[in-house]
């Protein structure tokens, strides 16, 4: 029985050992390589009398060194914790009162950061860990010790009062998603995977292990590329990349700056998005340009292992239409709550609620904050069965498919209706030539404010909304912005929004 991540590793390389793994601008790691390299890692922690289950810190950038230091850091019985190089220190130093790392693993180009953030003596050299002598012994007593349910890493989110949150993410809650998205999109060690997410995001999660389960092949695209996306679409082409898991605002830039349509990509097979909503227009231009792919709509919060639930997209859709969320993944049960806690009847909004293996273990040195989304299932008050309020709001439509509507948060009382900036946002993205868009609440002037990216008057766009949307949810004021701020995970940056327009 597969018990933890590091026995697709081992499987792996036992079959493919000369195969390449993982590749980047700078060069390549065969299986045997990376293997080895964990090992090390692995090693060089233990001798440094790495307690078990404690959190290490890796500072480097999106590179093929980054992914032995996490599998070490499991090797050694610890969690591992992505650290963005590039985010400013304090922002970091409020990650690392949280979650307190033991170490931190950096190269010579994060060394200083590090040291000015951890000290010296926490401060761990890749070089010199991966010169350890492999402690094959007391490795393999560590995994036989090691239960599927204890965890694997930490992604750290934001928090609404400024704090970061720490998920905490076990074994067999990536075990479980690897293994039905492997079974749904039949992956093979055929598979060439082109990574987007930068490693500190848990988009990244599918590259990684959907990547060392099958003996596939990744590689990891610079972030860089993605600004000026068609160099990124030529590697694919270059590479002959045939399987991606991508955000969507990745995708719709792709499609409105017309690269997907520029470069043949259809060696893509299998192109699969989450983490935010995926107009339709932008898929249909996707759908032109690869017509041969299969694509996957998924969804889910960090706090449920990258994805929840998915729907195989297996038919026609017009613009101004909602891709499905679809249905619940392998060990994950679905619930749509009312306001008083009851199930929602076909058709009623509610708030999506998940059970199952898939949830995270809670949220790191944080337990007030998991005890108010990690909850007792209101349906089974008899026993210990806990759920994730996730905060959004879904229905089931005719075919019994998840619908996603907004988050609960993005929820209005305006002119006595209750609204769903999300649906604004929706009817506003099927407007011709509208790239992005975000919706904001004026509370005090009573006022929706509709923020947009895309070659259309401001005039224009409010009178286009009022045959999109009933009179009570249009606009009352629109702002044209030349570029829609991005948040570090690719997400439009409501927070940066909010601040500068209420």
């Amino acid at each position: 029985m597969i018990k933890s991540v590091l026995d697709y590793l081992e499987n792996s390389a036992a079959k493919y050992s000369d195969k390449p793994a993982i590749v980047d601008v700078k060069g390549t790691y065969d299986y045997e390589t990376l293997l080895n390299y964990s090992k090390r890692i692995g090693s060089y922690l233990y001798t440094l009398g790495l307690e078990s289950n404690r959190p290490v810190a890796v500072l480097l950038d999106k590179c093929k060194e980054a992914l032995p230091c996490f599998w070490g850091i499991n090797y050694a019985g610890g969690i591992y914790v992505p650290l963005d190089v590039h985010a400013p220190n304090a922002r970091l130093q409020l990650i690392i009162e949280v979650i307190k790392p033991a170490f931190v693993i950096t190269d010579e180009a994060g060394r200083e950061k590090a040291v000015e953030l951890f000290g010296e003596e926490q401060v761990l050299m890749f070089s010199a860990a991966t010169a350890c002598e492999i402690a094959e012994a007391e490795l393999e007593r560590i995994q036989r010790e090691r239960i599927d349910t204890d965890p694997a890493y930490i992604i750290c989110t934001s928090g609404s009062t400024g704090v970061p949150k720490g998920v905490v993410i076990s074994h067999r809650a990536i075990i479980d998603f690897v293994e039905e998205a492997s079974e749904v999109m039949e992956f093979s060690d055929k598979e060439i995977f082109a990574n987007q997410a930068p490693f500190y995001f848990d988009a990244s999660v599918p590259d990684l292990y959907c990547t060392i389960r099958n003996g596939a092949t990744l590689h990891i695209i610079p972030a860089e590329w993605f600004v000026f996306p068609i160099k990124a679409l030529e590697y694919i082409k270059e590479q002959q990349v045939n399987a991606i898991f991508w955000v969507p605002s990745a995708l719709i830039v792709a499609a409105n700056l017309r690269a997907v349509r520029d470069v043949d990509v259809t060696c893509l097979k299998k192109i699969m998005f989450c983490g935010e909503v995926m107009p339709v227009k932008q898929y249909n231009m996707w759908k032109k340009a690869v017509p041969e792919a299969k694509f996957v709509n998924y969804y889910g919060p960090s706090e449920t292992t990258y994805a929840s639930t998915y729907y195989v997209i297996d038919r026609e859709f017009t613009n101004d239409e909602m891709l499905p969320i679809g249905r619940a993944a392998i060990n994950t049960g679905v619930l749509i709550l009312n306001d008083e806690d009851k199930p929602c009847a076909p058709g009623e909004t509610g708030e999506l609620c998940i059970r199952g293996s898939g949830v995270a273990l809670g949220y790191y040195n944080n337990p007030e904050k998991t005890k108010e989304a990690f909850v007792q299932n209101p349906l089974s008050p008899y026993y210990h069965d806990i759920m994730y309020r996730t905060g959004d709001l879904v229905k089931r439509n005719e075919l019994d498919e998840i619908e996603y509507v907004g988050r609960k948060d993005f929820q209005i009382k305006h002119m006595g209706y209750r609204i769903e900036l999300g649906e604004i946002e929706n009817a506003a993205m099927t407007l011709e030539h509208m790239k992005r868009v975000c919706c904001l609440y004026d509370k005090k002037r009573q006022v929706i404010i509709l923020l947009y990216e895309g070659q259309l008057s401001q005039e224009l766009v409010k009178e286009s909304m009022k045959s999109k949307v009933p009179e009570y949810m249009v606009p009352g004021k629109v702002v044209q912005l030349e570029e829609m701020p991005m948040n570090a995970n690719g997400k439009i940056d409501r927070r940066l929004l909010g601040e500068k327009y209420l």
